[in-house]
């Protein structure tokens, strides 16, 4: 029998519902793999409170790793027995053990653990379509960059540093300053304590930033397009505090001509070779020690309402991970 996380309607944490399922036996080209760590993202969040519609009812999650325990037969690229960790394909991944399309399992390398991959893998592949196909970050690059001290920041921050960017990181209060310059940020900003175009523009020598990442949303999406360059690319990309308004493209221009883009990780990663490229990058970047794998938190699959609310809250300070076995 596979635990595995429930929910017929969407709402508070308390939706999630622990359950049970026997286990299944592998089509043509699916793996049964039994799960040894589940990461936690903020879109399992909005899918279980319904701001991201999902059909009902429906398991949870999108991201796992674990050992691959049986095959389908027309399966090539892994074997039983090996350490694999996936992103994307059917919602589920809140589960003890389940069938998943072996086209998306990615082996692991040796010295990456089933917890490391599963804080790394989507949150990795985010920050890498983010920093190398939405905008193409480089030496020179001036990066304004929300949400440092999260998950995704602490391995945005670093890459873009290793790239040869100067990062400025935007965080909630001061007590996460340190943890964003230990990230690599040149400088970090609290957001509310200081006029923040004005401040991007001082660091800069006037320049302002080449391209903005937020994922606050209608808070601070006004502030950033002031904080861009002319020409410069403004990425929405996620909004914990709502949906920013809906954009006049005369301002835009008005303000010199901006980009704007809201890009998704489905669009870069349902693509067999581009997922699996992406997801080799971001291993080979934990393997030369770009960034390492941020665990905040752990929790039995049993407590995934607590990981929740612990997300939602804002203050974990790295990747949230489900421990099945836990």
């Amino acid at each position: 029998m596979a635990q595995l996380i429930r929910l017929t309607r969407t709402g508070g944490a308390e939706v999630l519902e622990l359950t049970t399922a026997d286990r299944a036996d592998p089509g043509p080209n699916e793996a049964w793999v039994e799960q040894e760590a589940v990461g936690v993202n903020y879109l399992d969040v909005t899918q279980r409170s319904g701001a991201v519609p999902i059909p009902l009812p429906n398991g949870l999650g999108l991201e796992g790793a674990g050992r691959v325990a049986a095959v389908g037969s027309a399966v090539r690229n892994v074997a039983v027995g090996d350490r694999v960790a996936y992103a994307l394909g059917p919602l589920g991944s809140y589960a003890s053990g389940r069938l998943v399309p072996a086209e998306r399992l990615i082996k692991l390398p040796e010295a990456l653990s089933f917890d490391g991959a599963a804080a790394v893998l989507f949150k990795g592949i985010t920050a890498q379509y983010l920093i190398k196909s939405t905008y193409q970050v480089q030496a020179g690059t001036v990066v304004l960059l929300y949400g440092v001290a999260g998950a995704v920041g602490q391995i945005l921050a670093p890459w873009a540093k290793h790239l040869g960017a100067t990062v400025i990181g935007v965080v909630s209060k001061p007590a996460s300053v340190e943890r964003a310059r230990a990230a690599g940020c040149d400088e970090a900003l609290v957001w509310g304590a200081c006029d923040l175009p004005a401040e991007v523009s001082r660091l800069t020598g006037g320049r302002k930033a080449d391209v903005v990442y937020d994922g606050i949303g209608r808070l601070t999406f006004a502030t950033s397009l002031d904080c861009l360059r002319p020409r410069g690319l403004m990425v929405s990309m996620g909004a914990s505090t709502g949906a920013p308004a809906a954009v006049d493209v005369g301002t835009l221009n008005a303000k010199g001509s901006l980009y704007l883009t809201r890009p998704g990780l489905a669009a870069h990663a349902t693509n067999v070779d581009e997922y699996r490229q992406r997801a080799k990058d971001v291993f080979d970047a934990v393997a030369t020690g770009v960034f390492k794998p941020s665990i905040s938190r752990s929790f039995p699959l049993a407590e995934a309402a607590r990981a929740h609310a612990l997300l939602e809250e804002g203050s974990a300070a790295g990747a949230i991970i489900l421990k099945p076995a836990a």
